[in-house]
């Protein structure tokens, strides 16, 4: 796979500093039944590195200790970690929100037959991957027979209360394009998504979340392979919305590593840039049991320039409209 790291490691991204925690992001390993084109992971169902229980209960001690208001759980596919349902419940106990970012396959694989109904029962909100509402454009980006399958993903979903008015089980799609180029407009292609989705499979779900792709891993590597890598980065560039700096989600956010170490946000985690980098030795969670980052500056590359483009990306969606 080519590397984009050392293409990235020279910028003039404007300076940035972190806000006070909110959101704990927690990658549970880069095992994945899935192999998607657009993965910043390098997620695949060959990977084997896993959070351990130990970590596990090490985050618990952080989320105890931290006003953390939001645990953000994702992969690979997340739920393929053993201790998956362990860190859900018992994060649930201590009344925070729980977010699973569901790949929509999972939920039809053996031995997960019972996962969406165990979803329902602890409240987590899902955010499901779901980069078209066309079966080719689906496949294409995440192999072949994915589409259906994440359609019955979202049937079964519907089925709990999932997407449906009133029962507060929130249930959210992302979109990342199909190439090179920006998300378009995250509201109307949201309403085209809802009317394709219910007319066509009686589907509902509450928001679209847009989410630009970052130059790195598998999709860095498939830009440098069709000679877009200079392409992209000027469109990133050019893009730049000096607006979007203020609601970046690396301010409010910790992404924490399958072995407990942190980083300012996921992909910094997989360019291998830790929290404070150039400080000394890597920080692990449990190094942060009495003091807090408020304040300390984020650590930014060339890669940041797509989360500020155009209307903005974070793993919420869209910054602005």
């Amino acid at each position: 796979m080519l590397e984009t790291f050392p293409l990235l490691e020279i910028t003039n991204f404007p300076a940035i500093q972190r806000d006070q925690l909110q959101a704990l992001q927690v990658n549970l390993g880069y095992r994945c039944n899935l192999q998607c084109q657009h993965c910043h992971v390098n997620a695949g169902p060959k990977r084997t590195e896993e959070m351990s229980f130990e970590t596990i209960e090490q985050i618990l001690a952080f989320i105890r200790s931290h006003q953390v208001s939001i645990l953000d759980l994702t992969g690979g596919a997340p739920e393929l970690n053993p201790h998956f349902r362990y860190l859900v419940s018992e994060a649930r106990k201590l009344g925070i929100t729980v977010i699973d970012r569901c790949n929509l396959t999972i939920l039809l694989e053996p031995g997960h037959d019972d996962l969406a109904d165990f979803l329902a029962q602890q409240g987590v909100e899902i955010v499901a991957s779901l980069p078209c509402y066309l079966e080719e454009n689906v496949d294409a980006q995440r192999g072949k027979g994915v589409f259906q399958d994440s359609i019955d993903g979202l049937l079964k979903l519907n089925s709990l209360g999932y997407g449906v008015e009133g029962s507060g089980l929130l249930l959210n799609l992302v979109f990342n394009p199909q190439g090179a180029a920006l998300p378009p407009s995250q509201g109307p292609l949201e309403s085209a998504y809802k009317e394709a989705l219910l007319e066509r499979f009686g589907i509902r779900f509450n928001q679209l979340l847009t989410i630009t792709n970052v130059p790195i891993k598998r999709f860095g590597s498939m830009l440098l392979s069709k000679g877009q890598f200079e392409e992209y980065m000027q469109l990133l560039h050019e893009s730049f919305s000096e607006n979007n700096l203020d609601s970046l989600m690396c301010k409010s956010l910790l992404s924490v590593d399958w072995q407990g170490y942190l980083y300012d946000c996921d992909f910094n985690q997989m360019l291998g840039l830790p929290v404070g980098m150039g400080k000394g030795e890597r920080m692990h969670i449990t190094d942060m049991t009495r003091r807090g980052l408020k304040g300390e500056p984020i650590v930014v590359k060339d890669h940041c320039y797509a989360c500020t483009a155009g209307q903005g990306s974070s793993c919420g969606g869209a910054l602005s409209e």
